[in-house]
């Protein structure tokens, strides 16, 4: 999780895990050859306790000799900006935070101190809320620039240390917050399974999240491989053998009993990986639609199709299956290009003084750096010129997300306001591409599309002090 030479950046709350968490680094740092620095994010949802959380892990920073770095952020109102309950936005936030740290080089790694009771905790919430093998992975030990070394310590172990040590810590009165379904399963399910089912449930669950997570390994090596090997893409389709499809291991013993249960469940999830790369995600794709592609493949004529959800039509031709986004002419076609929204994001961008906010997005497989740059420098560069933004005219929310049915503004240099569609459409964008499109827009307002004119009341221009360019960068 670390090498010699990374800084680390602990993630401190103020909670015990996270302290403990600093101790042990900090005691571990030289034989690990890693530096180590303080990170601290205050969510604003608490007033006055959120502001002493703060003040405590900059004052215990201090006290160490560390660099503590706080980012702010008003939770709640980004919340209902968007429309996110507050556990949603304030995890969106907390990571835009600490990837920002990663991007502009204050730290290499991100440590987050969950431990084997949180993972014991996420595995029956995700039972409780219904999941598959993927929900039962839980927490992964390792996801981008973020490393979690605790999953395997118990909560009370931390405790311990901290007592022996004299380090005083926060308590969190919302997380005994009994209305919601977390604090529950934290102070009254796993007590119950504890005393009255097993004592190691706790090592069981957080078990269960391992191995469950090599399954989905395991899973995601061969599905992919399988994919490359008998998915053929052309011209935004995808057509596969219906042989292949539906024996896509071509096991040549015959006697093997476990054979068509393995080609079964590979089936599956090669139907739901080819459904992925059309649509963006396997959002609303259910076990009932998987099997009306089975269906089609294993008991149909040439010519039948099937329909599944987000406009994404399964054609029987011959001997092989035919994937694509749905076609239609007149109203029907304008209905379907202005339903679904497949691509769906929505990332809230915290823009600074001067410098670089980045956002990745995972359903495009990019990430967006925006540069906040000394204008009187770059004025000269007349391609950034022409598609900069100013700075100081935006105004928050400042969202990152894909184009909707609607979004219009002024490009620069027109007298009137567009629609994104017309501007597609003299584009020549793909129309498979449009749902998913990144727009820029300021406090309500779309002020920038990906490779079009900006908005004219927002760009850079004579007398300009901060500019703002956006660039993409493909993950």
């Amino acid at each position: 999780m670390l090498v010699p030479g990374d800084r680390a950046g602990i993630a401190v709350s103020g909670g015990a895990d996270s302290v403990a968490l600093l101790r042990l680094l900090e005691i571990l740092r030289d034989r690990l050859g890693i530096a180590v620095l303080v990170v601290h994010f205050n969510h604003n949802l608490r007033g006055a306790e959120s502001d002493a959380d703060a003040e405590f892990v900059a004052k215990l920073a201090q006290a160490r000799g560390l660099e503590c770095i706080v980012g702010f952020e008003d939770v709640a109102a980004a919340a209902a900006a968007h429309k996110w309950n507050l556990e949603d936005a304030a995890r969106r936030l907390r990571y835009t935070f600490f990837e920002r740290l990663v991007f502009e080089g204050r730290a290499t790694r991100i440590v987050v101190a969950h431990t084997a009771d949180d993972q014991a905790e996420t595995v029956l919430a995700h039972i409780l809320r219904g999941t598959g093998p993927a929900g039962l992975a839980g927490i992964y030990p390792m996801v981008g620039s973020v490393v979690r070394p605790l999953l395997g310590v118990r909560r009370e172990e931390l405790r311990k240390y901290l007592r022996r040590l004299g380090q005083l810590w926060r308590e969190d009165a919302t997380n005994r917050d009994l209305s919601k379904q977390r604090a529950r399963i934290r102070e009254q399910l796993l007590p119950l399974l504890e005393r009255d089912f097993s004592p190691r449930a706790v090592d069981r669950l957080a078990g269960l999240a391992g191995l469950a997570r090599e399954e989905q390994v395991f899973w995601s090596a061969l599905v992919e491989d399988r994919f490359r090997a008998l998915v053929r893409a052309d011209k935004g389709k995808f057509e596969v053998r219906i042989h292949d499809l539906l024996a896509p291991l071509d096991l040549s013993n015959p006697s093997m009993s476990a054979a068509p249960a393995a080609d079964r469940a590979l089936t599956e999830r090669l139907i739901r990986r080819i459904y992925h790369e059309l649509h963006g995600s396997v959002a609303g794709l259910g076990a009932v639609h998987v099997q009306q592609v089975i269906r089609l493949a294993s008991a149909s004529a040439s010519g039948r199709r099937a329909e599944l959800p987000g406009g994404i039509v399964v054609e029987r031709s011959f001997g092989g299956l035919i994937f694509r986004r749905a076609q239609g002419t007149g109203r029907a076609a304008r209905r379907q290009e202005t339903g679904a929204q497949p691509n769906a994001y929505l990332y809230v961008v915290s823009l600074p003084s001067h410098g670089v906010a980045t956002v990745s997005v995972p359903e495009l497989n990019s990430r967006f750096c925006l540069k906040v740059i000394d204008w009187s420098v770059s004025e000269r560069d007349t391609k950034r010129d022409s598609a900069a933004l100013d700075a100081e005219l935006l105004r928050e929310p400042l969202v990152l997300r894909n184009w909707r049915p609607g979004d219009a503004y002024r490009p620069r240099g027109r007298r009137q306001t567009k629609k994104l569609k017309e501007m597609f459409l003299a584009g020549r964008v793909p129309s498979r591409d449009r749902a998913g499109w990144p727009v820029l827009e300021s406090g309500g307002r779309v002020v920038w599309a990906r490779g079009l004119p900006p908005a004219e009341e927002f760009c850079a221009r004579e007398g300009t002090q901060a500019g703002l360019v956006i660039e993409e960068v493909r993950l």
